[in-house]
Parts: structure tokens; sequence; C-alpha cells
């Protein structure tokens, strides 16, 4: 496999897991739901800063 194919992989498993945190957290009303929201939410931003740098 090729380096950037497993970058791709990862990025995707990724996006889905701080998908699903923003989800599960808009569900459960409390702080530490908000929490979830929050580093949900910063997951998604720093995918789109890896994936925005590479093709500056």
């Amino acid at each position: 496999m090729n380096s950037s194919t497993v970058r791709n992989i990862i990025m995707c498993v990724a996006f889905v897991i701080f998908l699903a945190m923003i989800i599960v957290g808009q569900r459960h009303i409390s702080v530490s739901g908000l929490a979830m929201e929050v580093i949900g939410l910063i997951g998604l931003l720093t995918l789109l800063f890896v994936y925005n740098h590479r093709y500056k």
C-alpha cells in the first residue's frame, strides 16, 4: 500500500469518528455532551486544515 493511500484511509476513519462524536454529543444535554461536540468540531477542522494544506 502507498503511504498516501494509508493516510487517506486514516483521514476517512477519523472523519467518521469525529462526525459521530458531534452527533452523539447533540443527544446528551450536559457539559460532557458539549465537550464531545467541541472535540468533534476541532477534529473536523483539523482534518480540513490538513487536507487543504496538501493542495496549497
